[in-house]
Parts: C-alpha cells; structure tokens; sequence
C-alpha cells in the first residue's frame, strides 16, 4: 500500500529509495485483515458476567481466564471448532491468559482479540470492514535524511533490569525486561535510549519522544528498532521510527517511554502524525 511521504527531489537518494521499499512493507503490515487498524473498540472484563456490543455472549475474567456464556441462539468458534455446536447453550473457559498474550475467537468476520495488558483482561474486536482500515489513506513520513543515521555504543547490562512504564490507557502499568542502553550522539549532543528487548530474536525496541512529539509527530511515543553488532555498536536510523497503534485508535494500550527517553532535540525523521489524527486535532 503506498502510503504519503514528503518529496525530496526529482531523483529520490539510495537512502530514500530503500526507506521507500522497506515502508511499503511496513504499511502492508500494518493494514493487514485483522490489525489493529481494524480494531472497533476496547471492553475490560471483570467477574460480573456483561455482554459486549456486537459480540454473542456473556462475558467475564475469573483471576487470569475468561469465561463466555452463550444461549442456545449464539454461535462464535474458537481454534477451529463451534462454540455450542448442539444449540443448547454452552459454557467456554479460555486461557490462562498470559501477560502481552493472546487468544482469538471468530464471529463471522470479525475477530475477537482476548489479550491480558498491564494485567487487565481486555476484549478487543476486530472487524476488517472497519473504516479505519478500508479507508486506511497511509501514513505520511519526513524524508528520508542520513542526518538521522548515527552509530550507537550498545551497553548491555550484566542482567535485564525490570522497568515499569505508563501507558496510553489510564490505570494500566506496563513492565518490560530491558537489557541495554544506547549511547550515541545527535544534534551536537549525547544522548543515551533505554533499549527494550525486540520482537525479533537478537533486536532491540527503543520507545522515545523527541522535540517534534505533539507538533509533527505523535505526541505519547514513537519507535525504533536497532540491532546490535558482534562488537557491541548499532546502527540507529531514526528515518525508521514508526508509530504504535495508539497513535491511530483510542483501542489501544501502548506503552509510553521509559524516565529518560525524551530527546531534548527535534527528530525530523520518520513517521509523522497519522492524518487521522491530524485532522481531528
């Protein structure tokens, strides 16, 4: 899916043409059927059993499981089989549910997300017909500029260190294991990232905001992704800074930043506010 990016020139660098290519992937990902683009709300359950609007059943979380009821008219499936496949009623405990885990079960189309955050057992559905995705018009980004490509020294500590952050969603907390700092220099000053573990074995996921945070780009977070080297360096590009889900659907519950992770200089590189959100500010 392409998505809007600010023009360079007429003859676009090696370095915005391969930014181009790895971006069109990016954003093929992040529209996907059922990504959060197509998320249609967030519904925290507790043990008072209550329906969730447009879901079959009663809904409810018992310590780190949640159980759905269903009358003998709902139907919803789950790792392939019919939930009440007999009609008569039926009685369904999913999990235990892992902190940052998921489970999924189907309702036609839609998807509905089980997940644990900051503790709180969530419903999440996931509609692909949702505005949101189908009128997805792609996130615009500034252009690509070796400026913000710098070496970092990665210092990893001699065990993870357990930091708690905020979050978008008021009330939750999150944990994360973090094994390194990044030192580096941009702007004509030091810097130094706390450096979560990466999705992908061996990387890093480095939460900031920066001076452009609120005004260009979104103001609760951006991220990037560092691998580090055999020698203990890294090459940090900020021209792949993304932005998290919330920085598109009030559904979600990012992370903010560790203490420290604010650049006191304005990262120009990178995505920029969804448009969505630019229009509605």
């Amino acid at each position: 899916m392409p998505s809007p990016t600010d023009t360079v020139s007429d003859q676009p660098t090696q370095l915005q043409t391969s930014w181009e290519a790895w971006h069109a992937v990016h954003e093929q990902q992040r529209a996907t059927e059922h990504g959060f683009l197509a998320v249609t709300g967030l519904h925290f359950l507790d043990s008072e059993p209550a329906r969730i609007p447009g879901i079959p059943g009663l809904w409810n979380a018992v310590e780190d499981t949640v159980t759905i009821t269903l009358t003998a008219l709902e139907r919803l499936g789950w790792e392939g089989r019919e939930l009440n496949p007999d009609g008569t009623g039926s009685t369904t405990v999913l999990g235990p549910v892992a902190e940052r885990d998921a489970l999924y079960v189907d309702h036609g189309r839609v998807r509905i997300e089980v997940a644990r955050r900051g503790g709180f057992l969530v419903v999440r559905p996931r509609d692909p017909e949702h505005p949101l995705r189908t009128e997805y018009p792609g996130t615009p980004a500034y252009p690509a500029s070796s400026s913000f490509v710098v070496d970092a020294r990665v210092e990893f500590f001699e065990s993870p260190q357990a930091v708690t952050v905020g979050a978008v969603v008021e009330g939750i907390e999150h944990v994360y294991e973090a094994p390194a700092r990044l030192h580096f220099e941009l702007g004509g000053q030091e810097h130094v990232l706390t450096a979560f573990n990466g999705h992908a074995p061996g990387t890093l996921n480095v939460l900031f905001t920066d001076l452009t945070s609120g005004n260009t780009t979104y103001a609760a977070n951006r991220s990037v992704t560092v691998t580090p080297r055999e020698d203990g360096t890294a090459v940090l590009d900020f021209n792949r800074a993304v932005n998290l889900p919330c920085a598109y659907t009030d559904f979600a519950t990012c992370p903010l930043p560790p203490a420290g992770n604010r650049l006191p200089v304005a990262v120009e590189a990178g995505e920029k506010l969804p448009l969505e959100r630019q229009d509605a500010a």
